[in-house]
């Protein structure tokens, strides 16, 4: 990935509750710069009460740098925050990682509804998105497995499991998730 990896960038978007410095992605942000790509890990603002148009208006300020070599890779909310935010743009990109993704309520997290009140348009981010990868683990305990198979049939995205890994918490020990770099890695050659 090394040559080519110098005309490509990617951004790192946490979900609920987390930021750039927790779980697996400063080990995925050093895994993408050492490979020589232009990385950013991307601190949402409030995490542990996040809001969707605010999520999104702060996409719209941070992100300068979009095209058709740009790849993301998010957990859990920042995987529709993601998806809504690349559908308002409507430019082509690489491609996406979504780890433990969702695209409908979570029980238990009734206050993240908004994320999921209305319907993605699929059909626009399946041409902007050549390449889309979900990943879930099947002992998820926060978003359940069928829920992130589900979105992936939805998005047309390749589904990768594993069957074990939780939620892929830093508290769970997962620090490192070597079949997303896998997956981003064979997306950016």
């Amino acid at each position: 990935m090394n040559k080519q990896a110098q005309d490509k960038n990617g951004y790192i978007l946490h979900g609920f509750d987390a930021s750039s410095t927790r779980h697996w992605f400063p080990w995925l942000n050093k895994f993408l710069t050492d490979k020589g790509a232009i990385t950013e890990s991307i601190d949402m603002p409030t995490p542990a009460q996040p809001d969707c148009r605010t999520w999104l208006s702060f996409l719209s300020e941070r992100i300068t740098r979009i095209s058709s070599n740009t790849y993301f890779v998010a957990h859990s909310l920042g995987c529709i925050t993601t998806l809504r935010y690349l559908q308002t743009l409507g430019a082509p990109i690489g491609g996406v990682v979504l780890v433990s993704g969702f695209d409908q309520p979570i029980p238990g997290f009734s206050f993240l509804d908004a994320f999921t009140a209305t319907s993605l348009d699929y059909d626009l981010l399946s041409r902007i998105i050549p390449n889309r990868a979900v990943v879930s683990a099947m002992d998820d305990p926060i978003v359940p497995h069928e829920f992130s198979r589900s979105f992936a049939e939805r998005f047309d995205a390749v589904f990768y499991e594993t069957k074990t890994g939780g939620h892929y918490l830093d508290a769970d020990g997962v620090t490192t998730l070597p079949i997303v770099a896998d997956v981003l890695s064979r997306m950016m050659k």
